[in-house]
Parts: structure tokens; C-alpha cells; sequence
């Protein structure tokens, strides 16, 4: 394992799309990090997203860069279905990845992408954003302490609109476009990470032309009685907010509940919102967790695990196969 401890950490991006120019504008402002290389399958798109962001050099191959013996870690932000790929190369190379969610397309994938890690004792994790932000570590810290009585539902959503193209990656469904896995994973997400895996799952889709998922709606139910309502669309734009109403208060994490917000909580007449002074896009914080890791050598998240990943994708799964949604991976 390398040491960092007197230089940055040398990072890469694979795939240059609009969530890899949010995350590079986050990392070129954390201290001990620097955007080293950027690839895409587009030579005049890595070199303008180098010239955008700074990076020392534009390769267009992600194999090229992945085989960079100066690059450190690797951000993975191609499209979902070349996850499994490209995490499984960087591996072979010894390169430490931070996969963007979903982890891959199905459990399968990512069970073998996270046994290739732990055989090369590299690290590897999702990048699920959200579960890094200040206000939603302060929501979980407030479920788990129990302030407000417990927990007794939550209701989450997630919806926009855009034109149907059929050319477009958000409604390729082969590419694992459409509601569920692009945005319908944000409030499975919230759910799984205050109450784990439901006991049971009730779902129901629509469907475009095309055979990608239009909208999802879901059902968890657990055996204490707790229920999760989730919802996932890409036909209407929707509040986007994540509300656990507890046995005390309401605790509402305002939209876009999955980036950074403010939260909301109703207690009785009262009313509190309370603000967590964002400086920037908020995926700062995931790459700081990640550096973290990196300089002490450590393989795998005590945030992000692998076994909420596995638990994540599995929900995933589950969801998919009520409503008959088949990606046809290999």
C-alpha cells in the first residue's frame, strides 16, 4: 500500500459526463487531493474536461488511464452497465475505485466486483453520495437516538421530467436507464439505511414504449410495523423530500432530500429548520471519506459497506422482479 501522508492523492475519472464535472469541482477543492487524469472514449471531451478542471493529462482510453502507474484512485462515472468492467480492470491494475451508484446492474456484478477487491486487497466503494452529507448523518443520528419517540414511517420520493429520448442513456434500459435505478434507489436508499432490509415488498411500475421503467412505486413493510412508501418517476416532477414521522415529530429532510438540504422538524405546533452551511456540491464529503480510507490502508467503508451495498442491490433485485423489469445483462 502506498503512503500518502506527504502528497495528494492522485485521482482519475473514468466517464465525463455531467455527475463527473459536479464531482470534479468538488475535488479540486479538497485539501489533499488532485485531479490527475480524465479519460473518455473522446479525445476533444477529455481534453476539455482537462482543460475545465485542470488535469494533468487526457487520455482517450479508460484503459490508459487505468494502467497510469501514477494514478492513485479512480472515480467510475460511466454509465451503469460498464460498471462492473471497468471496476473489475481497475482492481486487476491495484487501482482503489469509487464506483458511482448503482454499484452495477444486479447482485451478481457486484458480489464478483467486491470479491475482486477483497482477493487484491484493494479498496473499493459505492458512491452513494448522500449518506455522506452532514444533514443526513444529522437525520440518522436523531432516528437512532430515538429523540423524537420511534420511528413509525417514511415517506420518500423522487421525480423530474425530461423530454423521452430513446438515444439518451436515462432511458436506455439496457444501460440501466429509467426511474428505478437511476433515481429510485435514493429513496430505497433512505429507507435500508434507517430500517434495513424490509420483510416484505409490495411494487408496481409504468413502462415507456422502449421497455425501461417510467415510474416505480413501492411498499416496504417490516415486522415491527414500520412501513416505507417510495416512489420513483421520471413523468412528473415530485417534492423530492424523505419524511420519517416519528412517535413525537415529524422529521422531514426537504428536497432534493438526497443532495444537500435542509431539514425540517415539526414538533407539535413548533416548527425548526435547521440549515448545514453547504460550500459545495456536495460530494466533497464522500471523497474525503474515501482519501481517508486510502491513507490508512483500509479496504473497504465502515460507512458505505459491502454489506449495505449487497443488501441495496439485492432491494434492487427484489423490485425489479415484482414489476418484471429484465435489463438483460450477461
Amino acid at each position: 500500500m502506498n503512503s500518502f501522508n506527504n502528497r495528494s492523492i492522485r485521482w482519475g475519472i473514468l466517464g465525463l459526463g455531467n455527475i463527473a464535472n459536479k464531482f470534479a469541482a468538488d475535488l479540486v477543492r479538497v485539501q489533499g487531493a488532485e485531479l490527475y487524469a480524465v479519460a473518455s472514449r473522446s479525445q476533444q471531451k477529455a481534453d476539455e474536461f482537462s482543460n475545465k478542471y485542470l488535469a494533468s493529462i487526457a487520455y482517450n482510453s479508460y484503459e490508459s488511464l487505468i494502467k497510469d502507474p501514477n494514478v492513485d484512485a479512480i472515480y467510475i462515472a460511466t454509465p451503469h452497465a460498464l460498471h462492473k468492467e471497468n471496476t473489475l480492470l481497475c482492481l486487476a491494475h491495484g487501482k482503489a475505485v469509487l464506483c458511482e451508484k448503482p454499484f452495477a446492474m444486479n447482485s451478481a456484478e457486484v458480489e464478483l466486483m467486491i470479491t475482486k477487491a477483497q482477493q487484491n486487497k484493494v479498496l473499493l466503494m459505492e458512491a452513494l453520495w448522500t449518506f455522506f452529507l452532514p444533514h443526513y448523518q444529522f437525520a440518522l443520528n436523531e432516528l437512532a437516538n430515538e429523540r423524537y419517540g420511534k420511528v413509525l414511517k417514511l415517506e420518500a420520493d423522487f421525480g423530474f421530467t425530461r423530454e423521452f429520448n430513446n438515444d439518451s442513456r436515462l432511458f436506455n434500459k439496457e444501460l440501466g436507464g429509467g426511474s428505478l435505478l437511476d433515481i429510485g434507489i435514493y429513496p430505497i436508499f433512505a429507507a435500508l439505511s434507517v430500517f434495513g432490509k424490509p420483510e416484505h415488498i409490495k411494487a408496481g411500475a409504468s413502462f415507456f414504449d422502449n421497455g425501461a421503467d417510467s415510474s416505480c412505486t413501492m411498499e416496504f413493510k417490516y415486522a415491527n410495523g414500520v412501513s416505507a412508501h417510495l416512489n420513483s418517476t421520471l413523468l412528473a416532477t415530485t417534492p423530492t423530500q424523505a419524511t420519517f414521522t416519528c412517535e413525537r415529530a415529524i422529521i422531514k429532510l426537504n428536497g432534493p432530500f438526497h443532495a444537500p438540504t435542509n431539514i425540517t422538524i415539526i414538533a407539535g405546533e413548533k416548527e425548526q429548520v435547521i440549515e448545514f452551511d453547504y460550500k459545495t456540491n456536495g460530494y466533497s464529503y464522500e471523497i474525503e471519506h474515501f482519501n481517508d480510507l486510502l491513507r490508512q490502508g483500509k479496504t473497504e467503508s465502515d460507512i458505505m459497506s459491502f454489506e449495505f451495498s449487497k443488501t441495496l442491490i439485492q432491494t434492487l433485485d427484489e423490485v425489479r422482479s415484482i414489476i418484471g423489469l429484465d435489463y438483460q445483462t450477461t
